[in-house]
């Protein structure tokens, strides 16, 4: 269908293009009717333009809209061509002040904690860092899309409101100045006219609600029959099920639905069908039946193409209009007229309220344009701001009721925009005066929570997914009642007064609806069948908790304001507990001669609520009365005679009571609900109106009522009162052998209620309740939190509350509380408590939980311990009380109280068993401190003659009354402190007694006759003494035990290893590693330590002894015993490569013999050193199969590691694995044959011989193969080779391995093939033994660079996994071709000998700038025994590792020397002249003439040699570590240290003269014809005429990418990068490839790529590509690092991001600014070139079981 429509296409195009935007403008500038003029042409042109097929095609659109449709509309505003009219007007137009920038999802934006009014204030990066505030405590969030910057807002910040590139110039004043001067009249004009046209034709049409027809003015005669099948976004569907439903309706490919879902999601409609009418809606049909079964089906409509070609061009013409007014602040005043203005339709009919009445029925696409414009036009305009504000409030209850029943998210919704209007002070406090805004919130709230019960309190039905999106969405009207309040008024009219006050009534009627609601009964005998709903009130609770503690803030600023909230919030009050005493009788308690009328009331039994608002805010506000003192000044205007004190404490007692059963276990069977509930209660989000509430709420009826009635009242709320009205009931109580669970609960109970006490007179750290000042309570809380443990700054926040701003005022006093220790390498920064505050420690702080009140107390006494101090924690001085609750302290010296201390005094002397706990007695203890010290204070403060009211000394000096004679409170405790079960408490009793003699001295000085010391003082000093005697004793005596076991033990010892001494010699031996094996070999002078050749040092191989991991015998390493291995671990590798874009094509035939120098894919084996037998092994890996194949049918999650793969886990450290390397002895030593000859043959002579026993071998080779058809001239060929001397081609050597070995060399030679290549195993393939040696080069090379770059030397104490893991690999290395075809091990010899010895054989080898030399060298050592093996002439294998030495290193000099650069140093040394240097230049001038002077001249020879050292000393080391593990030789002491250059010392060791241009010289003849081949090679010409690169020696160092210091550039970085496949969409989630700096799009649908046949993520993909399987990212927006490792494998990391705190990011929760700490990239750096990715993954799954069940492939 398409191909038939391409040409018509280009032909309408032609008719349209004729046309001239200048000639149109003309046309209209001399119409009359200009709407009409305009309307036929856009209904002419429109649909010939947009929608014109299947596909949209954006580009040619816009080009075609821009040229017919906005050119002349712009020709016709300027009156002149645009292209010179709109920069005048940008030149006449002043800068705005204002920055206005659109946020983009995920761009970081930047608020100040210091200078913004409130937390929605942000900046643009740009702004940002042009600002003051980047020295200030900013905070960095990134943007989730719409709102914009504020700089030049001069309301939004407290300072600094504009950056440098807005600021004001000195001579202006920010004035009203109308922005229209700028304008000529005629140019207002015809601006005017085309906005009003083109604004109200884009609203007209977005808003146009059929489907087929158009409009009348833009309808056109003749219509085509083509319509669309235009599918909706909403946000119930997932994408799966949108793909799905796709491919079935519109029959597309899973990629075209993938796509078509993407584009619904990000623009909100798609058309997924073109055709004819009945075509597109059988589509329809069926998308709506496959998507209705489970919820709402999704929306699609049928729609005319004319229809959906004016929508989109509407939305153009919206955007259009959002750039035109970016010219001129004029035009923008323009459109903000245009779009204010009434319509014809009165109320509500301007287009900008058409606009947003409509916006739940707009697409998403459309509503973001229409957005973005007002937020350019309306809210940068600082008198429309107003205008469009009023609207917006008077509308306000409509488009909260469109989004609530809307299912977009807020950000697409017109609601949204609140934040924009009601966080501007100006703006809320006119919207709250003029439009009754906060009534107006609240009201519409009320409207949506329509379930009430019979009292009118909201009921919430069960929480099901539904109601709690429709509960999610109401509660964005809460957020916008904080927007309203967040910033404080600082002078008060009239109006605000009392429309507040307006809204402080209806914020009233909604506590009311939350007073008491969700009352809960206690349920006896069996568990709560259904948990009841609780989650709702919280939520609400936890919403309102900020709105509820700005509305005091309010209410505080203004007397006039804070006195009427008073009285109303008291008659609401009222209203709520009017009834009072209804249903419930009163009855009348007394004790000790006082009685009080109260009503009969048990927690236990009847219904109870945690939600009181009501009553807690009265309470906030009693406090401000105080605090502002107007209680004291206008006493007159404040109801405070008609409070009933009972009345107020009734409903926050009941609260309190419940938490105390709750914690007794009295309502255990209420099941969890309730247990969250108290929770919650007292949780640091909710415990500012709820819990604190309430205990001033309780504080404030104390210090208005007689405090033996209010504690008589308590008594009997907490069921206590029986036991303390009736004297011995204790006695009563152990005698009648009660239930033991009433027994525990009411001691529990006893424990809590003076707990409460305690709190009621220990808790006046709020200003108002104590004299205190702001920072005090703040301080106290850090001082609480650190003297459990020392915290993290972010845990420290989290403990703390936090105000609307989400600041909760911690850094001002943290300095003064604590000190700061910085972090290592891992963990984070802590905070410690100083000791001198120590002194303010209150154990029982209100806001500990039970669990942290007793750490605390443990870590407060271990303190005192440590200091030498005695353990008491006395109740800490505390400031005095406001005047408003003065009178509270009395409660602590009222005869109830005292007779409460007494009874349980009473039983701690007695002892009653269980009727009695200690920690009762602690709390007594701690309330006599407490009213010790407050007499104390009193004595200190009083005034001359004035009277003593507080005489709590004399009251506990008095014994009991007449009829039981009890003693008094001092003598019980003196008793007290001797009773040897209360060892814990003695200090604390000490301390009281000790402050009990201070006071009385006071009193007695302060009376007139001096008495002589009080009989306690002695008799305390003396007891003391004693008691001091009695310790000291007893810890002399556990010295003495302590000695004589320890000596016991010690003797035992000995005893042990005399008589197992053989054991512990052997353990000796065995614990010796690499370095102590040559301790114990036969000294070995210094000076001879040679690694190979004739000359090598005989060192004798110490015998082995090992242990079996899994079987724990020990086996002795021998070439005939079963095989022993090490598990080890096998991958690709690209950490050394130099170019990662080198893809193997087919890996089946691809031939690996020679490794390129840039080392783009090697093989890295290691390996975690615990050792095994092979068939004990064996064993372990079939069960660990069969377990997998088990665990596969029941359940489908991966384990952390891959079976199939051959992969396991370590048995003893869990490691991951995927094969063994067998144990050997040195092989070279095995076949080594006892031939000493002195005369070995010289360099030259070598390798003559070794070209001609190649050449037998291939002719003898190329004979088997003809064998079949001999003909006569290979024979004589035959003849004329003559054989070398010795050499005995038909001779095949024994194997001198047993079986097991020879099995175990076979599995570790398949496995290395099959992972380095990847490709099937086949252990008969010719490149197993390549592959082998390949790993073995690898591993030494990596391990050589990571030393390099720590700069440790090379011998140095390498751990031992790793000596182990290389030992064992070089000896397999060398003796993997014992069990390969030694034909096959010949060929591959007789290659890598060609490439440097020419042969005649060999057409297509690598030149030798093509070739890794290390890896040549590995390759042709350990092959050369298979050709050596037939040799019987006498030649040793040491001398061709020798010789074979020789040549490579001379090959790679030549290398070194052809690559290296020749810029000219400038500072020559002295001695230019050196021999070395004298040689090189020889040599270079050698290659110069060779290479037909395309070399360039040397430079000097000193420059020659020093490039010549750097470039050959990696080679060096890598040999010198290669020879040392393959002989056995031991390291030179001096390579074993750091320091010095070891080159003399490497040469020495690797038997190479120092000076190696002598190689050249010593062996000259052959020499130079070798050096000329390399030289004529063709390859080498191309890169001496710049034809092409090579890798140049020495390679540097491949380092992760370089990360930039501070995070946000980054996160900036991040926000520009666009998803590369969704033609500019934002990527939601992208990821930095920290190997090779690539951005990648993480995480979605768009950028999946297919491998190995399944879709993948991006950086899985990416992670095949760059690091042969193995990834390290970093996600930018959560700000985590990833490791990923194949498919299944990945886990997350900590970034090396870390706050000024010490602490990482993870998720950019916290927002505090980044910055990278080299130390902890340092570490990950590590792990990469170490290889240790995967086993890092590894542990942290199998530590972790929930990363196992993450996609890690879609990441």
């Amino acid at each position: 269908m398409a191909s038939e429509m391409e040409p018509e296409v280009q032909a309408i195009d032609r008719s349209l293009l004729e046309c001239s935007a200048e000639e149109i403008a003309g046309k209209w500038l001399q119409a009359t009717d200009l709407t009409r003029e305009v309307y036929q042409h856009l209904a002419h042109c429109v649909p010939k333009i947009y929608c014109q097929g299947p596909n949209p095609f954006p580009q040619k659109e816009d080009t075609l809209a821009q040229h017919i449709l906005l050119g002349p509309m712009e020709w016709y505003m300027c009156g002149e061509d645009p292209a010179l009219g709109f920069p005048k007007l940008e030149q006449a137009n002043k800068p705005s002040h204002l920055c206005g920038r659109v946020f983009k999802v995920g761009e970081p934006t930047y608020s100040c904690r210091d200078c913004a009014v409130d937390p929605t204030c942000v900046l643009c990066m740009e702004c940002f860092l042009g600002s003051i505030h980047r020295d200030h405590r900013y905070r960095m969030t990134t943007s989730g899309g719409g709102g914009f910057c504020d700089c030049g807002d001069t309301e939004a910040w407290k300072e600094g409101p504009y950056c440098q590139k807005h600021e004001l110039s000195s001579s202006e004043v920010v004035g009203e100045e109308d922005p229209l001067v700028h304008l000529s009249e005629d140019v207002i004009a015809r601006t005017y006219n085309i906005f009003a046209i083109m604004f109200r034709y884009a609203v007209d049409i977005l808003t146009w609600e059929k489907e087929s027809e158009l409009p009348d003015d833009l309808e056109v005669a003749e219509k085509s029959d083509t319509y669309y099948c235009m599918l909706f976004n909403d946000e119930v569907h997932t994408y799966e099920q949108v793909i799905y439903t796709l491919q079935k309706a519109v029959n597309c490919t899973q990629k075209e639905a993938i796509g078509f879902a993407t584009t619904v999601d990000r623009d909100g409609r798609r058309s997924v069908r073109y055709g004819d009418f009945q075509y597109c809606d059988q589509a329809k049909t069926v998308i709506v039946r496959n998507t209705s079964r489970q919820t709402k089906p999704l929306k699609v409509q049928v729609m005319h193409s004319s229809v959906a070609a004016h929508q989109n061009f509407g939305l153009k013409a919206l955007s259009w209009l959002g750039s035109i007014i970016g010219y001129s602040d004029g035009l923008r005043r323009i459109l903000c007229q245009v779009g204010l203005q009434e319509g014809p339709d009165g109320e509500n009919s301007s287009l900008v309220d058409r606009l947003m009445l409509n916006d739940s029925k707009l697409w998403k696409g459309a509503r973001s344009v229409y957005h973005q414009l007002f937020m350019s036009s309306l809210l940068m305009d600082l008198k429309y701001k107003k205008l469009f504000a009023v609207r917006f409030a008077k509308n306000y209850e409509r488009l909260q009721r469109d989004y609530v029943t809307d299912d977009h998210d807020r950000e697409f919704s017109v609601a949204d925009l609140s934040v924009q209007i009601f966080t501007v002070p100006s703006l809320a406090r006119m919207l709250i005066t003029e439009e009754n805004l906060m009534t107006v919130i609240i009201k519409a709230f009320m409207d949506h929570l329509k379930h009430r019960d019979a009292q009118g309190r909201f009921q919430f039905e069960r929480y099901t997914a539904l109601q709690a999106f429709k509960f999610r969405r109401v509660q964005s009207l809460i957020l916008d009642l904080k927007y309203v309040l967040i910033s404080k008024p600082t002078e008060w009219s009239d109006e605000l007064r009392q429309k507040f006050l307006q809204g402080f009534d209806a914020f009233l009627e909604l506590l009311k609806c939350m007073q008491g609601m969700d009352p809960i009964t206690r349920q006896v005998g069996q568990h709560i069948e259904m948990e009841p709903e609780w989650e709702a009130a919280f939520t609400l609770q936890m919403k309102l908790t900020h709105v509820i503690s700005m509305v005091q803030d309010w209410c505080a600023l203004d007397e006039k304001v804070l006195i009427e909230a008073y009285k109303k919030c008291l008659a609401v009050l009222m209203q709520c507990h009017g009834g009072f005493t209804d249903g419930e009788q009163p009855i009348t308690l007394s004790i000790c001669g006082h009685s009080v009328e109260t009503i009969r009331y048990c927690v236990s039994q009847e219904k109870v609520s945690i939600h009181l608002p009501i009553s807690r805010l009265l309470a906030g506000l009693h406090v401000l009365l105080s605090k502002s003192e107007v209680a004291y000044r206008f006493p007159e205007l404040l109801p405070l005679s008609e409070l009933s004190p009972p009345m107020l404490i009734e409903h926050p007692l009941r609260c309190l009571v419940l938490c105390a059963q709750v914690h007794a276990g009295m309502w255990r069977r209420n099941g969890f609900s309730l247990v969250n509930q108290i929770y919650y209660y007292h949780n640091v989000k909710c415990r500012r109106e709820m819990f604190d509430k309430d205990i001033v709420m309780l504080q404030t009826g104390v210090s208005m009522m007689d405090p033996n009635h209010f504690l008589m009242i308590v008594l009997s709320r907490f069921e206590l009162y029986q036991i303390f009205s009736t004297p011995d009931y204790g006695k009563r109580f152990s005698s009648e052998v009660t239930h033991k669970d009433v027994v525990q609960q009411n001691n529990t109970l006893i424990e809590e209620m003076l707990y409460l006490i305690i709190m009621l007179v220990g808790e006046r750290f709020s200003p108002g309740v104590g004299q205190v000042g702001a920072t005090d309570e703040i301080k106290r809380e850090i001082i609480h939190q650190l003297s459990i443990k020392p915290m993290a700054h972010s845990e420290l926040v989290k403990s703390l509350p936090e105000d609307e701003n989400k600041e909760t005022g911690m850094e001002s006093v943290i300095e003064t509380v604590a000190h700061f220790k910085k972090p290592g390498l891992t963990g984070r920064g802590m905070y410690e408590l100083k000791q001198e505050c120590a002194k303010d420690f209150n154990l029982y702080f209100y806001h500990f939980s039970r669990a942290e009140q007793s750490k605390a107390e443990e870590a407060q006494r271990k303190l005192k311990r440590e200091n030498k101090e005695d353990t008491a924690l006395p109740p800490p001085a505390l400031p005095p009380f406001c005047p408003l609750f003065a009178s509270l302290v009395n409660i602590l010296q009222c005869d109830v109280m005292l007779c409460i201390m007494g009874t349980i005094l009473q039983w701690a002397v007695e002892h009653h068993g269980s009727a009695w706990s200690e920690s009762m007695l602690q709390r007594v203890l701690h309330l006599i401190g407490m009213a010790l010290r407050e007499e104390k204070h009193h004595l200190e403060n009083a005034s001359e003659g004035h009277v003593q009211t507080f005489t709590f000394t004399q009251k506990i000096s008095k014994p009991g009354d007449a009829p039981h004679n009890s003693p008094s409170i001092l003598a019980m405790l003196e008793t007290l402190q001797n009773a040897p079960s209360l060892e814990v408490h003695k200090d604390m009793i000490r301390w009281l007694l000790k402050m009990f003699n201070t006071i009385k001295k006071i009193r007695e000085s302060s009376s007139t006759s001096p008495v002589a010391e009080a009989e306690g003082t002695i008799m305390e000093e003396s007891s003391r003494d004693k008691d001091k005697a009695e310790r000291k004793r007893k810890a002399e005596i556990a010295r003495l035990r302590r000695e004589k076991i320890m000596a016991q033990m010690s003797e035992m010892q000995r005893h042990f290893i005399d008589e197992n001494k053989e054991l512990f010699q052997q353990t000796l031996e065995l614990d010796a590693s690499a370095s102590a094996a040559l301790d114990s070999s036969p000294p070995v002078s210094d000076a001879a330590l040679t690694a190979l050749g004739p000359t090598q040092t005989q060192v004798p191989e110490p015998r082995q002894f090992v242990t079996c991991i899994l079987c724990q015998e020990e086996q002795e390493v021998t070439v005939e015993s079963r095989a022993m291995v090490l598990a080890a671990f096998v991958q690709r590798s690209t950490v050394l490569s130099k170019d990662r874009t080198k893809i193997i094509e087919d890996p089946e035939k691809y031939d690996p013999l020679f490794m390129h120098p840039d080392l783009s894919c090697g093989t890295h084996t290691g390996s975690c050193g615990h050792v095994m037998h092979a068939h004990c092994w064996q064993r372990y890996f079939d069960s660990v199969q069969a377990k997998e194949q088990r665990r596969q049918q029941r359940l489908r999650l991966h384990t952390s590691y891959d079976v199939e793969n051959g992969e396991f886990l370590c048995p003893l450290c869990e490691c991951l694995s995927n094969t063994v390397i067998p144990l050997l002895l040195p092989p070279r030593g095995i076949l080594r044959r006892r031939l000493n000859f002195s005369d070995q043959p010289d360099l030259t002579q070598w390798a003559k011989t070794v070209n001609q026993q190649i050449k037998v071998t291939q002719m003898l080779r190329k004979e088997d193969s003809v064998a079949d058809a001999p003909s006569s001239e290979d024979t004589e060929a035959m003849n004329i080779i003559p054989i070398p001397e010795g050499f005995r081609p038909d001779f095949y050597p024994r194997n001198p391995y047993s079986d097991s070995i020879k099995e175990m060399l076979a599995t570790f030679g398949t496995a290395a093939y099959k992972v380095g290549l990847k490709v099937h195993p086949n252990e008969g393939d010719p490149r197993v033994p390549i592959m082998c040696w390949g790993t073995c080069a690898y591993t030494i090379q990596s391990i050589e660079r990571i030393l390099s770059d720590e700069e440790k030397p090379v011998f140095g104490p390498l751990p031992c996994r790793l000596d182990d893991c290389l030992r064992s690999l070089t000896r397999f290395a060398a003796a993997h071709w014992t069990v390969a075809s030694l034909p096959v091990v010949q060929g591959h010899f007789c290659k890598l000998f060609a490439s440097l010895v020419p042969s005649d054989n060999y057409e297509d080898l690598p030149c030798i700038l093509d070739i890794d030399m290390f890896h040549l060298l590995v390759g042709l050592v350990l092959a050369f025994p298979a050709l050596q093996c037939q040799d019987f002439s006498g030649s040793s294998l040491a001398t061709g590792d020798l010789h074979i030495f020789h040549l490579v290193t001379m090959a790679h000099i030549v290398q070194i020397l052809l690559t290296s650069c020749t810029e000219e140093n400038g500072m020559d040394q002295e001695n230019p002249t050196g021999e070395e240097e004298l040689a090189i230049l020889s040599l270079h001038k050698t290659l110069h003439q060779y290479t037909g002077s395309a070399l360039e001249e040397a430079p000097s020879g000193w420059h020659l040699w020093k490039s010549v050292r750097a470039g050959i000393t990696p080679f060096l080391k890598c040999s010198a570590l290669f020879f040392h593990y393959l002989n056995g030789v031991p390291a030179p002491p001096d390579l074993q240290v750091s320091g010095t250059s070891h080159f003399e010392h490497l040469c020495n060791y690797l038997s190479l003269p120092t000076n190696l241009s002598r190689l050249f010289q010593e062996n000259n003849d052959i020499m130079n014809s070798l050096i000329e081949s390399w030289c004529q090679n063709s390859e080498v010409k191309r890169y001496l005429n710049g034809e092409r690169g090579a890798i140049s020696y020495p390679r540097g160092a491949n380092k992760l990418i370089d990360l930039p210091e501070d995070y946000s550039s980054l996160i900036n970085q991040a926000s520009n990068f666009s998803c590369p496949k969704s033609g500019g969409d934002k990527s939601r989630a992208p990821t930095l490839c920290l190997v090779c700096g690539s951005l990648l799009c993480s995480q979605s649908y768009c950028c999946q790529a297919e491998l190995e046949g399944e879709d993948v993520g991006a950086c899985t993909a990416h992670t095949y590509s760059c690091g042969s399987g193995a990834g390290i990212f970093l996600r930018v927006r959560e700000c985590q690092v990833l490791f990923l490792a194949g498919k299944t494998k990945g886990c997350f990391y900590s970034p090396p991001y870390l706050d000024d705190y010490g602490e990482t990011d993870q998720g950019l929760r916290r927002g505090n600014p980044l910055h990278l700490c080299q130390e902890r990239f340092r570490k990950i750096q590590k792990l990469w070139q170490q290889h240790s990715i995967t086993e890092e993954i590894g542990h942290a799954q199998e530590a972790n079981q929930t990363l196992v069940g993450i996609d890690w492939q879609h990441l």
